[in-house]
């Protein structure tokens, strides 16, 4: 095999000379490490470039930045630096706003938590290029062998809000708007099983096999595990422009070319869907605005349609230039939680989501990504993702979608269970009655 460097300790490797597995390989021997980050596009076509495929480890002696005033150190690296790997709980909004959370946590993740890869690895159009501490890395993943992991075991998971008390408050969120509280709101639930054994990276796998999405990802935080099959950006800055291109409006893919066809068309001109996609247009630019040079803020495509393997989604797309010395801290406070998750007005929605949600959302609905030294960064919505705690056997997963005053509770249902699908079919298994 063909090895190549640079100057910056950089190997690199043809991806032509590697073994078909390679990826497969690279993230087992990666899952070994307390902290582990993979992002992955799944080879997908998306507006503006889906994640960049990067995988990174540390020990757990890594440093690591745990809260949102340390993210100032960020910007005192050098290009020698590296990067940075992200997970952002949805329970930091509880320091942006004056917010709190009560409800069931079956995960205790950290709120926020960068760290600094001792190695990472970067894939290529041709080659794939290991950072850091490379001395034997290459031989340690292609030594790595994969073993042949069964279907996974998961019994029939219980819903922590029955589907009674889910239709109750679809109609409760429905008076608040017609009061005047909100005028969309973000429900989700959350269906779990308990005492579970799971071999995580090989169910990332199975769940990339049966839901693709751009914005994929698999985090190990200890013996925390995310396995994200996420369609949605968060936020990404290049350079001073920063997007944000939010997902609001979903239908079930049709099973013939002719009914796919009309499924999308059904989507385009439906009025709910618009106006919910609308709404969270005007809250993420609102949110934009707060760090943007003005007038800059624009949207480059509003109400655009596209396909993933059990869906149709409709995404729209928000672009502004960041005033000078914008700061990552400085964008998360302005911008997270990500409306498309919240509801608008943003606040009101989180209070009110904390009173009809039985959970705690954990790292659904907050956000993974990568930072580069010279600023720039990719972060998704962490949505269509299971979180697993291998030390408790806890594994669950929440959905949810947008309550407006047009929202039928049945159909709102319906739409959950049509976002667990991939879920399900990864594990197994089914949702109980409840």
């Amino acid at each position: 095999m063909s090895v190549s460097s640079s100057a910056s300790a950089c190997l690199r490797f043809p991806l032509a000379e590697l073994p078909g597995d390679f990826r497969a390989r690279a993230l087992s021997w990666a899952a070994g490490f307390p902290y582990c980050a993979y992002f992955e596009p799944n080879g997908l076509a998306y507006p503006h470039s889906p994640f960049e495929r990067i995988l990174a480890v540390a020990p757990a002696t890594a440093a690591t930045l745990n809260a949102l005033a340390d993210l100032s150190q960020l910007h005192s690296q050098t290009a020698e630096a590296g990067m940075h790997c992200v997970f952002i709980s949805y329970d930091i909004k509880n320091d942006i706003e004056a917010l709190t959370s009560e409800n069931f946590d079956g995960f205790n993740w950290p709120k926020l938590h960068f760290f600094k890869p001792s190695t990472w690895l970067c894939w290529r159009a041709d080659d794939v290029e290991i950072h850091g501490q490379t001395l034997g890395v290459m031989e340690q993943i292609l030594m790595h062998a994969l073993q042949a992991a069964p279907a996974p075991v998961v019994p029939t998971l219980r819903p922590r809000l029955a589907k009674a008390d889910y239709l109750l408050a679809v109609e409760a969120i429905r008076e608040d708007i017609l009061n005047g509280e909100v005028y969309e709101l973000n429900l989700c639930q959350e269906f779990f099983a308990e005492n579970v054994e799971l071999a995580p990276a090989d169910v990332f796998w199975r769940l990339m096999e049966a839901s693709p999405a751009p914005f994929a990802g698999f985090v190990r935080w200890h013996d925390h595990y995310l396995l994200c099959a996420s369609p949605e950006r968060f936020l990404s800055r290049h350079g001073s422009q920063i997007i944000s291109q939010p997902i609001k409006g979903t239908i079930r893919r049709g099973a013939t070319p002719a009914e796919d066809e009309q499924q999308r068309q059904t989507l385009l001109h439906d009025e709910k869907e618009r106006a919910e996609n609308l709404m969270i247009v005007d809250l993420v630019r609102n949110d934009l605005a707060r760090v943007a040079e003005t007038g800059t803020v624009r949207v480059p495509e509003l109400f655009g349609l596209y396909p993933f393997r059990h869906l149709w989604q409709m995404i729209s797309t928000v672009a502004a230039d960041l005033a000078p010395d914008t700061r990552l801290e400085d964008v998360l406070r302005a911008t997270f939680p990500m409306g498309s998750m919240t509801g608008a007005p943003k606040i009101r929605a989180m209070q009110l989501i904390e009173q009809y949600e039985s959970s705690r959302r954990g790292l659904y609905s907050g956000s993974i990504g990568y930072v580069w030294p010279n600023g720039d960064f990719d972060f998704n919505v962490v949505i269509r993702s299971l979180q697993y705690r291998r030390d408790t056997g806890y594994l669950s997963f929440q959905v949810g979608s947008a309550i407006t005053f047009d929202s039928d509770p049945e159909r709102e249902y319906d739409e959950c269970l049509l976002k667990a699908k991939a879920l399900l079919e990864v594990l197994g298994t089914s949702i109980a009655e409840s």
